[in-house]
């Protein structure tokens, strides 16, 4: 038997109970109870038993770094769509933290009062928000009180003490206008994109027995039409590696077509002449639509529709950027009148017809439109 002292209250535990000065370097979840209120609830450690894709590691160490150096708290986001890699960093940043002697708290749900509590945890540890946009989401008209603002001050840092702060975040527009842009309490955001064609390759190659390789270039001209997330790769990857060619098994797969992509089309001529239409809607996966797209010179003004049909749409094999040939292409200018010569608008766009008849068509390549990168080219 184990008797626990507060005050004036006595409670009797059983010959399993354990005191500790401060928490052990593990993993826990916050937890609530009407009865004994908040607590942490022990759990597995998180393990990465995979091989790791691009600089994660890299950018684990030197966040780790960054922590050590700082004399306050230190705030990380992870931004970006499902199955990309921020659960994986999550699991890397973990580990390390754990090895460094960090406890890992995981916070899952939003409780009234959870701010408090992780304030009052008088050691440094590190705090996993996972899906914060999600489980901490805006309120809806008829509920005032946003669960994110109630999290400001933790992040702040006004309390006592030093702490390693990680939310993902699957949509950034989910985030509060004050955790966003805010260094002061998320010095990092690390922004999480689909895996490029090289990527792709290095995946598929690591993944899928040699007898199977043939099959890849068929898995990035995909890629170059629907978003393919590290959790389609694995799926692909396992059917693939059973014998099946790409174009069966992804019949099969809950990888489906809900809607038309966007994408930045580009016209190139023979001569270096380019034009581009952005953010148009496409799919590119009924051979049989024939399709057109119109291109406007910098005022704004039509020159030019071309016309191709799904059908010739061919892949680069090293980038998997969807193209058709320049002799697969019909065109249809703007018609313009000699009496119309006389306005300076109208001599612009007869000259730039001119310029294109006098070359041939190179290209007409489709690229899908991303979330702009949201850090700044310098």
């Amino acid at each position: 038997m184990k008797i626990v002292n507060t005050g004036i209250k006595y409670q009797i535990y059983d010959n399993s109970l354990r005191t500790f000065d401060s928490l052990p370097a593990a993993t826990y979840c916050v937890r609530f109870s009407k009865l004994s209120d908040f607590y942490l609830e022990s759990r597995p450690n998180m393990q990465v038993n995979e091989t790791v894709y691009g600089p994660h590691e890299s950018k684990v160490e030197k966040v780790i770094a960054s922590y050590n150096a700082f004399t306050r708290s230190l705030g990380v986001i992870l931004s970006g769509a499902k199955g990309i890699g921020k659960s994986m960093f999550a699991r890397l940043l973990s580990t390390r933290a754990i090895s460094a002697g960090l406890p890992v708290l995981i916070v899952d749900e939003a409780i009234p009062g959870i701010a408090s509590y992780l304030e009052s945890i008088d050691q440094e540890v590190m705090i996993l928000f996972d899906e914060f946009d999600k489980t901490f989401a805006h309120p809806s008209d008829d509920d005032k009180t946003d669960p994110q603002s109630t999290m400001l001050s933790l992040f702040d840092g006004t309390s006592n003490g030093k702490r390693l702060f990680v939310v993902t975040c699957n949509d950034l527009k989910g985030l509060n206008d004050f955790l966003v842009n805010r260094p002061g309490r998320f010095h990092y955001h690390f922004r999480f994109d689909y895996p490029t064609a090289d990527e792709i390759r290095t995946y598929m190659q690591d993944k899928l027995k040699p007898e199977y390789y043939d099959q890849i270039d068929a898995v990035i001209g995909f890629a170059g039409r629907v978003d393919l997330n590290y959790d389609c790769l694995r799926s692909i990857a396992f059917e693939l590696n059973t014998g099946l060619p790409f174009t069966e098994a992804i019949k099969d797969l809950n990888i489906v077509n809900l809607n038309a992509e966007r994408y930045n089309i580009t016209m190139k001529f023979a001569n270096g002449v380019v034009y581009t239409a952005s953010n148009v809607r496409r799919d590119l996966f009924d051979p049989s639509s024939e399709e057109y797209v119109r291109f406007f010179n910098k005022n704004g003004d039509f020159i030019f529709e071309v016309t191709y049909n799904n059908d010739s749409v061919q892949f680069d094999k090293t980038s998997g950027t969807p193209f058709v040939e320049g002799k697969d292409l019909t065109f249809e200018y703007r018609h313009i009148s000699d009496d119309e010569l006389s306005d300076p608008d109208e001599k612009a766009c007869y000259d730039a017809i001119a310029q294109i008849k006098s070359t041939t068509p190179a290209t007409l390549s489709f690229r899908r439109t991303r979330s702009r990168d949201i850090h700044y080219a310098v």
